[in-house]
């Protein structure tokens, strides 16, 4: 009996450690900004996957915060987007109204895809999430750190964007200078009418 009770007791001791370690193995995910040049490999890694934005509906501080001082928390914390209107302005069939301003595309500890966006370029709150259907369980926990690591920072970068507003047919410079954000019209983006 006691040879049985001592197993019992070590694994009652051992279990919520090793519990609590893989957990907080997940409270500080890696996140992986996929830059332009791994943009094929993406695709061709999650080329399949079911996307959702189901799991990331719980409220964080960001989802509050304008899209011009979400883009430069973004730049500083992950560099430059992914993809922006400039990139899809040189696909054959592009059509503005169907644009964004940014994009940014993650990894998440190797293996969970997900991609973020704008709402409405400048004139949006909070950004669009989407992930892999197979994680929304997790999705809850990647939203507060990535909201979390967002908002830690202070110094606000510099950008340069462009976007496209249908409601307005109308296109925007859109920028964030010496603490200053600016969304100006202009008739197109260098290079391209419309």
């Amino acid at each position: 009996m006691q040879t049985l009770l001592k197993p019992l007791v070590l694994v009652a001791l051992f279990l919520p450690l090793i519990a609590t370690a893989g957990y907080a193995q997940f409270e500080e995910p890696e996140i992986e900004k996929i830059g332009q040049d791994r943009h094929s490999w993406f695709m061709s890694q999650f080329g399949d996957v079911k996307w959702t934005g189901q799991g990331f509906y719980d409220k964080t501080e960001i989802d509050g915060r304008q899209t011009n001082e979400i883009r430069a928390r973004l730049q500083e914390v992950y560099g430059d987007p992914t993809k922006t209107i400039e990139d899809l302005i040189k696909l054959e069939d592009f059509r503005p109204a169907q644009a964004i301003q940014f994009e940014y595309w993650f990894v998440i500890d190797d293996s969970i895809p997900m991609m973020v966006l704008d709402i409405d370029g400048p004139f949006g709150r909070g950004l669009v999430y989407a992930g892999a259907s197979e994680y929304i369980d997790l999705m809850p926990q990647i939203k507060r750190y990535f909201s979390q690591e967002i908002m830690a920072v202070n110094d606000l970068p510099t950008y340069q964007d462009y976007y496209y507003s249908p409601e307005r047919r109308q296109w925007f410079n859109v920028t964030h200078e010496d603490g200053s954000y600016r969304t100006t019209k202009i008739s197109s983006p260098p290079g391209m009418t419309y």
